[in-house]
């Protein structure tokens, strides 16, 4: 068997490592907790954006060849921002599709028009704002920029984000999503950008999380009776006689 000062270092070891990985174990435990008992179409907005979105029917458009005759056209998409056809041509222009118009960016009210249109009916715009940048913990990190931020008086702090350039509805947040992002970053233990899996912190604490859990069998298989039985049966406990 293993000798006592062996053990004792093993247990204090052990120890020292429960106690070091136990708030990163707590984190992993709740977070686990919280993803298997919400539901993710939830923690997506879906219930604040309206189903089945109808699309409105345009005639007299003009042809995008028609209204930039000396142009290259690689790509087109038909867009409605505020009840206006436009034209998103090559990833580039927004054009009006009747008037040929050149719009260079959306403003503040075709951002609310083209929210309105997602956002389910009753939701107060409490102010809308335009971001040119964020930073890794931004809520719309990574988000095409510049967009609008249109904020609604809700208990909830519902955000809905338009991209200037395009009209596109871009993203919804509200406070169960923070919660849910906060806690994925705790969960993958990228403190950057979230989804890295291949982070060395999650690495080390993996391999440390596995070591602590090895340790405990260690300690069980060497302070065990019924194992010092098995390995030794010929050892008896002496007989107590009367006296």
């Amino acid at each position: 068997m293993v000798k006592r000062q062996t053990a004792l270092k093993l247990r204090q070891a052990h120890r020292y490592l429960g106690l070091f990985l136990g708030i990163q174990f707590i984190m992993w435990t709740v977070s686990g907790l919280y993803f298997s008992w919400t539901d993710i179409d939830e923690i997506h907005g879906d219930h604040y954006m309206k189903m089945g979105m109808a699309h409105t029917g345009f005639s007299g458009l003009q042809s995008p060849s028609e209204l930039n005759p000396d142009s290259e056209i690689h790509s087109v998409e038909l867009k409605e921002i505020a009840g206006e056809p436009y034209y998103w041509i090559n990833h580039s222009t927004l054009q009006n599709a009747k008037t040929g118009e050149i719009k260079n960016e959306i403003s503040k009210e075709d951002a609310i028009a083209v929210a309105n249109q997602h956002m389910i009916d009753g939701l107060k715009v409490e102010k809308i704002e335009k971001i040119t940048s964020t930073g890794n913990h931004h809520e719309y990190r990574s988000g095409p920029l510049p967009a609008y931020v249109i904020s609604y008086d809700t208990p909830e702090n519902i955000k809905a984000y338009i991209n200037v350039n395009t009209g596109d509805f871009q993203s919804l947040r509200h406070r169960d999503w923070r919660w849910f992002d906060f806690l994925w970053m705790t969960h993958t233990m990228d403190y950057e950008g979230r989804d890295d899996f291949n982070n060395i912190i999650l690495r080390v604490f993996s391999l440390l999380g596995l070591i602590t859990v090895l340790s405990g069998f260690v300690l069980w298989y060497i302070s065990s009776p019924t194992v010092r039985k098995v390995i030794d049966p010929k050892k008896k406990k002496k007989k107590k006689t009367r006296v």
